[in-house]
């Protein structure tokens, strides 16, 4: 995302995601046309390729590589494909990983850089929930399977008593949980947004969002994240890399959110609302979700399988994967990476 808005709606946009286009028509279309949630899929091709800089470790040297990669998600990823990876036996973290990885191990060169690669097909799918604000109904905080998605999560999740005064301030006496969202996710939405720096540095994400007077859309996610756990709505974290038809790529942060009786349905507070009378339209990225994005991470700062030894380079998130070897950690400045992807027919490549 990049910066672009004057609330309430975009007035400008990066990717053709960011601004109402005839998919997003479409998605809606389709839903209310088929009654299901999960429409208007795409398949894709994707190549991403890690490369170690010469001599960033001492020849003869092993490094150890994460590179991320995706599961699937029920309604939203699935048919994923591994086609091959790069050098050696790739190791695949299992599904139930959080932040799934692949893992790779080569021996460096002296004089010469170390590339890993991988390279998969996968189906994403549009996502739209018809939510009627009449229906919905209060989570249940006893709930074992929603009670980790109300509390704190330390350090970038925290009910401060600013936040309750800011959220006090922007939800007033309303209590129907999906107008609670909608007036979160407006204020939100109206945070400017501003380059990061990395998330490593910053010793609470969700506060420095609300402080900062700028945002990016992880900063924005954890901060919304926050302010709906204070208001009993369970939220938790989705992040990957968005992509499209024209060449546009970037990394990407979104979430989810829980609403009685329709379930975790997805919110994506940088992309905001759109320009459009039609609410379903205007609020698509709150209960709804576009095609084109992978999604590698459904939590935040999760342990890698097998377990890196070292601190990470990104503590937080896992979009561009992580290097070490037995010396320690190997920074980004010491590799680089590439996102490729090729959109397919439905079926897969011919």
């Amino acid at each position: 995302a990049a910066a672009r808005r004057a609330p309430p709606v975009h007035v400008s946009a990066d990717g053709p995601m960011e601004s109402l286009n005839p998919y997003h028509v479409a998605v809606v279309g389709d839903a209310k046309a088929t009654g299901a949630d999960s429409v208007q899929p795409r398949r894709v091709r994707i190549d991403y390729t890690l490369t170690v800089k010469p001599d960033a470790v001492p020849a003869g040297e092993t490094l150890r590589v994460w590179l991320p990669y995706p599961r699937e998600i029920a309604g939203q990823q699935d048919g994923i494909r591994l086609l091959s990876a790069t050098p050696g036996k790739v190791q695949l973290a299992p599904a139930s990983a959080l932040q799934r990885t692949a893992y790779l191990e080569a021996r460096a060169v002296a004089g010469k850089p170390t590339t890993f690669e991988i390279h998969y097909e996968v189906t994403t799918h549009g996502r739209r929930f018809p939510i009627d604000a009449g229906k919905v109904t209060s989570a249940r905080a006893d709930d074992p399977a929603l009670a980790p998605y109300l509390g704190e999560e330390g350090p970038h999740i925290r009910f401060s008593p600013a936040l309750h005064a800011y959220s006090k301030a922007i939800v007033g006496d309303e209590s129907n949980p999906y107008r609670i969202a909608q007036k979160l996710f407006a204020a939100v939405d109206a945070i400017p947004w501003g380059g990061a720096r990395e998330y490593s540095t910053i010793g609470n994400i969700g506060d420095y969002a609300f402080r900062a007077g700028h945002a990016d859309c992880g900063q924005q996610t954890l901060l919304l994240i926050t302010l709906l756990r204070m208001n009993g709505i369970p939220a938790r974290w989705q992040s990957g890399w968005v992509f499209s038809e024209s060449g546009y790529d970037t990394m990407h942060d979104w979430g989810q959110l829980y609403l009685a009786p329709y379930g975790w349905v997805p919110m994506d507070v940088t992309t905001g609302q759109l320009a459009s009378d039609d609410p379903d339209l205007r609020w698509f990225y709150l209960g709804g979700l576009d095609a084109y994005r992978v999604t590698f991470n459904d939590a935040i700062s999760q342990p890698f399988v097998p377990a890196k030894r070292f601190v990470r380079s990104e503590t937080v998130d896992n979009q561009r994967g992580e290097v070490e070897w037995r010396g320690g950690n190997l920074y980004f400045d010491q590799w680089t990476y590439d996102f490729r992807w090729q959109m397919l027919p439905a079926g897969g490549a011919q």
